[in-house]
C-alpha cells in the first residue's frame, strides 16, 4: 500500500517527474507523492463550480493533464465534461461538454487527437486538437454494443492502436488506429473489466483491472504501449 486517505479515487496517471495525478470523485484532482505516500489537493474545483465526479486522467507529452468529469451523467443527462489542466496552470479549461458519461481517455503521441470513452453512449469519441489547443469536430470514432455498462479505461500502443476495457462484457478490445477491431481479450474472472494499461515485459504486457473479483489480469500484445506518461 502506497497511500490511504479519505476519498473516492478512480483514475491514476504518472507525470514524468515521478508524482501521480489522482481523479477522486469526492475530492477532485489530487497529487500523490509515491515515495512518501502524501496525498495533496491539485484542483478541487473547476473555477467557481464543483465537479460532478472526476473519473480518469492522462498526461500529454507536454505535461498537460486531461481528465474527465463523469458523475452520474448518461443519455438521460449528457452533461459530462472533458477538462485540460495545462502544465503549471492553476485552473482547468473545459474542452468538451455534453458527453454522456465521459470516462477513460488517451492522447496520441503527436498530441493532435484525444480519444474519450463515452461509457453510456457505448462509444469511443475522437476529438481533434487544433494548433492553438482547441477542440473541433468531435465525433463518434468507435460504436460498440452489448455490455451492462460500456467502454471504461483506454490505452494506446506505439502503432496508435487503442485498447479498450469494456465494462459489463468482461473483455478488452484492441482496435486498429482506424477503428477496426483486431483482438478480443476475455477475462477469466468477472465481467467488470474497468481499466487497462501497458507495462511489464518490453512494455508489451496488457494489465487489466477486473472489479467484480478485485483482480488484476495480464495478457500479452505484439506491440508495446506508447511511451508518453505512465497511465493506469
Amino acid at each position: 500500500m502506497v497511500a490511504e486517505y479519505d476519498g473516492e479515487p478512480n483514475g491514476l496517471a504518472f507525470h514524468r517527474d515521478g508524482w501521480a495525478a489522482i481523479t477522486d470523485a469526492k475530492r477532485g484532482l489530487l497529487r500523490l507523492n509515491p515515495e512518501t505516500g502524501e496525498v495533496s489537493p491539485l484542483l478541487p474545483r473547476a473555477r467557481r463550480e464543483g465537479f460532478r465526479g472526476v473519473n480518469d486522467c492522462t498526461f500529454a507529452k507536454n505535461g498537460d493533464l486531461f481528465f474527465t468529469d463523469q458523475g452520474q451523467t448518461g443519455l438521460q443527462d449528457p452533461a459530462g465534461r472533458v477538462y485540460r489542466l495545462r502544465a503549471g496552470a492553476s485552473q482547468a479549461d473545459a474542452l468538451i461538454s455534453n458527453v454522456p458519461s465521459p470516462n477513460g481517455l488517451v492522447m496520441t503521441e503527436d498530441a493532435h487527437t484525444l480519444y474519450v470513452a463515452a461509457t453510456r453512449d457505448n462509444a469511443i469519441w475522437r476529438a481533434p486538437i487544433t494548433e492553438d489547443g482547441g477542440v473541433i469536430r468531435v465525433g463518434r470514432f468507435i460504436a460498440m454494443s452489448g455490455g451492462l455498462a460500456g467502454p471504461d479505461g483506454i490505452a494506446m500502443d506505439v502503432e496508435g492502436n487503442i485498447a479498450v476495457a469494456h465494462a459489463g462484457i468482461g473483455s478488452v478490445w484492441i482496435f486498429f488506429r482506424l477503428g477496426e477491431p483486431l483482438l478480443r481479450i476475455r477475462s477469466p474472472r468477472g465481467l467488470a473489466t474497468t481499466n487497462v494499461c501497458f507495462g511489464g515485459h518490453e512494455n508489451s504486457d496488457v494489465f487489466i483491472t477486473e472489479s467484480d473479483s478485485g483482480s488484476v489480469l495480464r495478457a500479452r500484445w505484439k506491440h508495446p504501449g506508447a511511451m508518453l506518461f505512465s497511465h493506469c
